[in-house]
């Protein structure tokens, strides 16, 4: 199984929670910031990082969000962590596998991802933030 991790970067707005989405090049989607765990890395470790590689932002981890585990280009088991996250510095630039990205409400991430195994981290980011 390939180790995973990522995050859920949000912001609250006037007018409500916004969530950043990447646009990766390579596979013509969009998704959240996340990547493989280098040897030794924890997950936690692994989400910050792959999070300001793709960004520029360095976040702070928040709640955990639920996994998800699906098959790779390869045919590769991968499991995915998540938490959401805040920004706590940096500059919105894209360094690392990603070309664009956007702060987008709960509606509009459901409408823009690619995927529809992300849909449940909008869904749980949601209910967190309905929680807070």
């Amino acid at each position: 199984m390939i180790r995973a991790a990522g995050g859920v970067v949000t912001r609250d707005k006037v007018d409500g929670l916004r969530v950043l989405v990447v646009h990766r090049p390579r596979y013509d989607d969009w998704t959240f910031p996340k990547g493989k765990a280098l040897p030794g890395e924890s997950d936690e470790d692994c989400a910050v990082r792959e999070v300001e590689e793709e960004t520029g932002l360095f976040c702070g981890l928040g709640v955990e969000l639920p996994s998800t585990v699906y098959r790779d280009a390869r045919g590769r088991t991968k499991r995915v962590r998540y938490w959401s996250m805040n920004p706590q510095k940096g500059e919105l630039a894209f360094r690392h596998e990603v070309d664009d990205a956007r702060w987008v409400s709960l509606e509009e991430a459901e409408n823009l991802l690619t995927y529809a195994r992300d849909s449940v981290l909008v869904t749980a980011v949601g209910e967190a933030a309905q929680g807070e």
